[in-house]
């Protein structure tokens, strides 16, 4: 029954996503639905097509988040795909290297829960830990295997007790190196006629500089190869360091956004620099020009555009968004998933924390902050709440 209701589903989904870019496409629909009607103290549409908001997706846009990470194991081929199938405007990688300097697509370095290496009696020895970015782990790294000895690992789902069902899917896949999802992207847009757009961030830049791994200039002759480094090209760049961003500048011309994590974090490039600037300022206008000088749009965590009250509820919105298009950035905030867990407290339902809640409603209020898009791990409920949101049928 599951097999013969998907094509239905996913048409419908194809549907939404078609008539939300017909939005998108339409100029100075683009900037409404963003929630910036232009007149005093908001961006124009001059401003959104100097930032890259107008670079011809829907709006708000819908990221696959390590592809359909809550459908199937991130980070994989099977992700990836599902998330397009979906509908979703662009797919998210995060690169790390291997020990022989290839870029596989993992969501950190620490394979342990993200692969079955642990079940490799060969691999024993490697277990070891590490200090990242200030934090201590113990587990298996990539950058401790060869691309040929990870090619022997098998990927499966990270959160497991959350997520049983994707656990079906455990070992069906390998870990993709970033040439191969460059490759997958190719077929995949030649098939669909039209590019497949792609969100790569970098992981941990400094700490595998130091160990010279350095991920910029691993990352910028792939995109040249596949045709990806152009001001039009269908894709952005990210790090959660603006120094990674400001390298990979000098490197290509890709569309470009810093990622931004909580209020009181600090980028861990700031940290080793002695820059004591929070995300706290940078996303103040001084902070948010300041970025404007070298990238393109911004990526800072939900709580940053509406922050949670005491009680896990949502709190009343902050002027970042609008902030963020004054200074010509555009915003794709992290992550919107539909578990309970993950949920504001007045968008749970039930008690089972593993549960779906209200994503629905989540979205909405979100998507009612004007933000230019939202990174997923359901592009179907974020598709459908985009649908909703826009008066789509």
């Amino acid at each position: 029954m599951e097999r013969e209701q998907q094509p239905g589903r996913r048409a419908l989904l194809g549907a939404a996503a078609l008539g939300a870019g017909a939005v998108a496409l339409g100029g100075a629909g683009t900037a409404e639905a963003a929630g910036t009607t232009g007149g005093a103290g908001t961006a124009t549409a001059a401003d959104a097509a100097n930032s890259g908001r107008a670079h011809g997706l829907p709006v708000p846009t819908v990221i696959g988040h390590r592809g359909a990470s809550g459908y199937r194991p991130e980070h994989t081929l099977g992700s990836y795909q599902l998330a397009l199938d979906m509908g979703a405007d662009v797919i998210e990688q995060d690169l790390v290297p291997t020990k022989d300097g290839h870029l596989v697509c993992r969501h950190e370095n620490d394979i342990t829960a993200t692969t079955d290496v642990s079940d490799h009696p060969e691999f024993a020895g490697r277990k070891t830990t590490k200090t990242v970015d200030g934090t201590k782990f113990t587990g298996w790294f990539t950058e401790d295997f060869t691309l040929a000895e990870l090619k022997t690992l098998r990927a499966k789902e990270r959160i497991p007790g959350t997520r049983q069902r994707n656990t079906l899917y455990d070992g069906r896949w390998e870990v993709p190196t970033f040439e191969e999802v460059l490759r997958w992207a190719e077929r995949a847009g030649r098939k669909r006629g039209r590019p497949v757009w792609l969100h790569v961030e970098t992981k941990h830049p400094s700490y595998f500089r130091k160990l010279g791994l350095g991920l910029e200039e691993r990352i910028a002759p792939l995109l040249r190869r596949y045709g990806r480094h152009k001001k039009d090209s269908p894709q952005f760049l990210q790090s959660f360091e603006p120094s990674s961003i400001q390298r990979l500048r000098k490197l290509v011309d890709t569309r470009s956004v810093v990622l931004l994590s909580t209020l009181t974090s600090r980028p861990w490039d700031f940290t080793e620099a002695g820059d004591p600037r929070t995300v706290a300022d940078l996303v103040k206008p001084e902070g948010l020009k300041w970025i404007a000088g070298f990238a393109q749009g911004i990526g800072p965590d939900l709580s940053v555009i509406i922050p949670r009250t005491a009680d896990g509820k949502l709190g009343t919105p902050t002027s970042v968004v609008k902030d963020a298009h004054a200074a010509g950035l555009f915003l794709h905030p992290y992550t919107m998933r539909n578990e309970n867990s993950f949920l504001p407290a007045d968008f749970r339902r039930g008690t089972d924390p593993n549960a779906y809640g209200d994503a629905f409603g989540a979205f909405k209020a979100y998507f009612a902050t004007g933000i230019d898009g939202i990174f997923s791990d359901n592009a179907d409920t974020a598709l459908l709440a985009r649908a909703d949101f826009l008066g789509e049928d």
